[in-house]
């Protein structure tokens, strides 16, 4: 399973292509639903170095997640991005809405400050 329980705190998730992202991004909205900061609910860094492409369906579930985070007061992170999927999300206008980092360190390092 891609979740990688770094601390109590902050959850990575490491993806691949469909049909494992979809998989992969159900798996963790549902262990993140019903949950509130106080219930534990993690900062969340995605490690996106094995996607080669996004679809629409792949793009609401990054929404879905940004605003179940940011409502817990909590903060997510996407990181490797690869070329071909920075083109979809800049041409979406994706870039500016999510916070992104060149590797998992750097967004950990981010995270823990």
């Amino acid at each position: 399973m891609p979740l990688n329980d770094w601390s109590d705190s902050i959850v990575i998730v490491e993806l691949n292509d469909e049909p494992a992202l979809s998989e992969d991004m159900d798996l963790l909205l549902r262990r993140l639903d019903g949950r509130t900061k106080s219930d534990g609910v993690p900062d969340v860094i995605i490690n996106m170095h094995g996607v080669t492409y996004l679809n629409s369906s792949n793009i609401a579930q990054l929404l879905r997640l940004r605003k179940k985070i940011s409502l817990s007061g909590r903060r997510l992170r996407i990181c490797s991005v690869n070329d071909s999927v920075w083109s979809v999300l800049l041409t979406t206008g994706l870039d500016a809405v999510f916070n992104f980092t060149q590797d998992v360190s750097t967004s950990l390092a981010s995270l823990q400050i």
